[in-house]
């Protein structure tokens, strides 16, 4: 079908196929094999051929998560598959079983992110995220604060500059990294906006650039425990230093349908837009029943109301991007986005 809605700013649009499902569809198997359909095509890029052909506004772009130890052939075929649908593919660098801020872990973490950097450059991806600043759900973990803190961030500065040398990023294809922090619960330590760009910015002086990035995703900074008005000056200020990234438009506690956010998506992309330094904005949702966070909703509850209403996973991730152009375009109406 034909896309109804044109986009109006310079903003790029694309989702998270998160809805898709990280056990359906993400996770590679033992061997490092993704899930594929009954047609034998990956399920990851049978989804967005999918999801491209009812999406009423066209997307530009997928942020997709690789995880360590998948076929570099699986790899191929799937960024190519995604590629043929017209769409800039970013890598999120996924992590697990280490703790970055464990100086014990240091060798391991960067083994886990140096295989997957290797790949966004050899597939042209401009862009790369991750969670990379704390192990998910660690049973083992606490808050660390004051001289902790400030030992967990010099820590993770050393790993990431670590890992950016070894993987051949300076003066490669990719232009940025971009760092998310995760809501209390999913992680300990760095919980908001405020405790995750303390990381950015150190790395960035550090490096001394602007490679690091502040990923702002509303669903995390609703849960974390900051206000709308704080949240918004805090993006005010990391854009005034140059260090603001993406912004990941997803519905807090649900994670679901954005018809669940109780106006903090609005919100928060005003402000974004608001600094002039918003570039690309994607869509996220989750599979409120995916076995794979099953951790999620025991840690709340409202992880796991279905949000559908009566539509499949694919349809609502159709809507979300709906209401995000829509959302775009008033704000180049507005004068607040660059026509």
């Amino acid at each position: 079908m034909s896309a109804p809605i044109s986009l109006r700013s310079n903003i790029q649009l694309g989702v998270v196929p998160t809805h898709l499902g990280f056990s359906h569809a993400l996770i590679p198997d033992a061997n490092g094999k993704y899930p594929r359909d009954a047609a034998g095509v990956i399920r990851v890029v049978a989804g967005m051929r999918e999801l491209c052909a009812i999406s009423p506004v066209k997307l530009n772009c997928v942020q997709v998560s690789f995880f360590p130890g998948t076929d570099p052939a699986e790899i191929d075929e799937l960024v190519a598959g995604l590629k043929a649908l017209d769409l800039a593919v970013d890598f999120i660098l996924m992590v697990g079983g280490v703790n970055p801020m464990n100086p014990a872990d240091e060798d391991a973490v960067v083994a886990q992110l140096l295989p997957n950097l290797k790949a966004a450059i050899a597939h042209g991806a401009s862009n790369v995220a991750s969670t990379s600043i704390e192990e998910w759900m660690s049973a083992n973990e606490t808050r660390r604060d004051g001289a902790a803190f400030e030992a967990a961030v010099a820590q993770n500065v050393k790993v990431h500059l670590r890992a950016y040398h070894e993987a051949g990023l300076a003066g490669s294809c990719v232009q940025s990294w971009h760092i998310e922090f995760l809501r209390p619960g999913e992680f300990k330590t760095f919980t908001n906006l405020e405790r995750g760009w303390a990381f950015v910015s150190a790395a960035n002086k550090a490096l001394g650039g602007k490679f690091f990035k502040q990923l702002v995703d509303a669903a995390h900074c609703g849960d974390s425990g900051l206000t709308i008005a704080e949240n918004a000056a805090l993006i005010a200020r990391i854009a005034e230093a140059g260090d603001l990234g993406i912004f990941h438009a997803s519905a807090k506690t649900t994670r679901g349908c954005l018809s669940t956010d109780d106006g903090w998506i609005g919100a928060l992309l005003t402000a974004a837009a608001q600094t002039g330094q918003l570039r690309q904005v994607f869509v996220e949702l989750f599979d409120h029943a995916d076995p794979v966070l099953e951790m999620l909703r025991q840690l709340d509850p409202g992880h796991g109301i279905d949000t559908r209403d009566g539509r499949t996973y694919n349809q609502v991730a159709a809507d979300g991007l709906a209401d995000i152009a829509r959302r775009l375009n008033n704000l180049a109406a507005r004068g607040i986005l660059h026509a």
